[in-house]
């Protein structure tokens, strides 16, 4: 190969990878400051939302195991989450009209909901203030909770949530005295006793009254005293006028017939006594109506009570 040809490629090679060089330095130093105004574009503020920590299936009462704290882009929170507070969130107009309409509409529940309301309007919703609300609709795990789709203690419509599957809540009478001087309590476990008058028709009695008290429901739950389903914190007696069970639809007879029978009570078992068995006792004797039948034995007719 002539030299002068030699020297053609040569050159040609050099120019190329001088070239190369050139073509690199400029892409790197384009990209630097596209680098860096990524950098510096200012974070997307994230907001904490209450969602479900499992899924939640209807009439499960909720506790800490079930909820948890999940960030979620603020402008991205609809205004019906539960937020924590901490990150300002918009808001809907018409949704927080129909809210302020609602909460000044006059109901058994007022009290409950400006109570909430002032929490809310404070913290943002607290993560413990919605311990204890029924699901009243099934919530997947990860989705934010929203207020349709529980029932917290103080709405209406909390009662039929709140109840077991298959029970029936059923309120009595009782004063202090019949209700363990109010240290009963929503949540405990009562004995429910007969007191009545019964009518002695033996040959012995002579038509005389006395009394007799028996047990009619052992082991059942105090849902409410009065209004109230939960007492607070440091509450340490309730003072009712009634007291809400929960009973099952043959209990509901036997407590109805008691209660038209006489006098009841209730009677306040331990903690340690509570796993035993729950619901009607055998018929009482108070209940019981005594028969008299006439024998008559050589003429003479002989009274004998059959109870």
């Amino acid at each position: 190969m002539k030299p002068a040809r030699i020297a053609v490629i040569c050159i040609a090679a050099v120019s190329a990878i001088g070239l190369a060089l050139v073509v690199r330095a400029m892409g790197s130093s384009s990209g630097e400051p596209t680098a860096m105004a990524a950098a510096e574009a200012p974070a997307q503020p994230m907001a904490k939302v209450l969602v479900a920590a499992r899924d939640l299936a209807p009439g499960q009462r909720l506790t800490d195991a079930d909820l948890e704290w999940k960030d979620w882009p603020a402008a991205e929170v609809n205004p019906a989450f539960i937020t924590d507070g901490s990150v300002p969130v918009p808001t809907a107009p018409d949704e927080a009209d129909a809210e302020k309409a609602e909460e000044t509409k006059p109901d058994d529940s007022t009290v409950a909901r400006v109570t909430r309301a002032a929490t809310s309007m404070a913290t943002g919703g607290a993560k413990a203030d919605y311990f204890g609300s029924v699901v009243r609709e099934p919530i997947l795990a990860g989705e934010p909770i929203i207020g349709r789709k529980i029932v917290r203690a103080g709405d209406s419509g909390y009662m039929a949530a709140y109840l077991e599957p298959g029970m029936r809540a059923m309120a009595i009478g009782v004063s202090v005295e019949s209700a363990a001087g109010g240290f009963i309590l929503p949540g405990d476990r009562v004995d429910v006793i007969l007191t009545a008058e019964l009518q002695d028709n033996s040959p012995d009695g002579g038509g005389q009254t006395r009394h007799a008290s028996s047990i009619v429901l052992q082991n059942v739950k105090v849902l409410a005293v009065d209004q109230s389903t939960r007492a607070d914190d440091d509450q340490q007696a309730v003072v009712g006028a009634t007291a809400t069970l929960e009973v099952s639809p043959g209990d509901s007879e036997a407590l109805a017939l008691a209660r038209a029978a006489g006098e009841l009570s209730l009677v306040l078992r331990s903690y340690a006594d509570t796993a035993g068995p729950s619901g009607r006792v055998a018929a009482p004797r108070a209940q019981r109506a005594d028969t008299s039948v006439r024998i008559f034995r050589g003429g003479e007719p002989e009274v004998v009570s059959v109870p």
